[in-house]
């Protein structure tokens, strides 16, 4: 009976021994796993005012086409060829 008892004592104190060092391990996969989430969320937060940033840009754009067909106009209507208050657009 004794020995029953020693043996199943000493599997309880292998299994421990074993498991230890596992539940460590699930510990820092844990704490590695919420620091991917908080960069995901970083980079998506990115991506989002890189978006912002790209249609910002595409108006831009859009209203420097329109002033250098305004310019275009405001020079043809004036047929001013590059006097001396002429800007430099379009050249």
């Amino acid at each position: 009976m004794w020995i029953v008892l020693a043996v199943v004592v000493l599997a309880l104190v292998v299994l421990v021994a074993v498991t230890v060092p596992v539940v460590g391990r699930l510990s820092a996969l844990h704490r590695a796993v919420l620091r991917l989430q908080r960069r995901q969320g970083e980079a998506m937060q990115l991506q989002e005012g890189a978006a912002d940033l790209q249609q910002t840009l595409l108006g831009l754009e859009r209203r420097a086409e329109t002033m250098q067909e305004r310019l275009a106009v405001i020079q043809a209507g004036r047929g001013d060829q590059g006097g001396k208050h002429a800007l430099p657009f379009g050249r």
